[in-house]
């Protein structure tokens, strides 16, 4: 009885030393594959001509936006149903 519970424990120690060094030698390969990448870090981003921003939301003169107010209105009326009221 004795000898299993040991044997136990040093499966258990053993398993979680490897899955520490695996996770350290994990950390190592990340950080080094990030600085080895940093110079091609914009590679992927495509040059937008012009302001190709999203167009703003016009706000309302309570500081909300329309879709901001149908969207309150939207989410009152769904706990009134589900209290059960009107």
């Amino acid at each position: 009885m004795g000898q299993m519970l040991l044997d136990g424990l040093k499966a258990m120690v053993l398993g979680m030393g490897m899955v520490y060094i695996f996770l350290i030698v994990m950390i190592f390969c990340m950080k080094l594959m990030s600085k080895l990448l940093e110079p091609y870090k914009n590679a992927l981003v495509k040059a937008a001509p012009g302001a190709a921003k999203k167009p703003a939301a016009k706000k309302a003169a309570g500081g909300l936006s329309e879709q901001d107010k149908l969207l309150a209105k939207a989410a009152i009326e769904a706990v009134k149903m589900h209290r059960g009221g009107k």
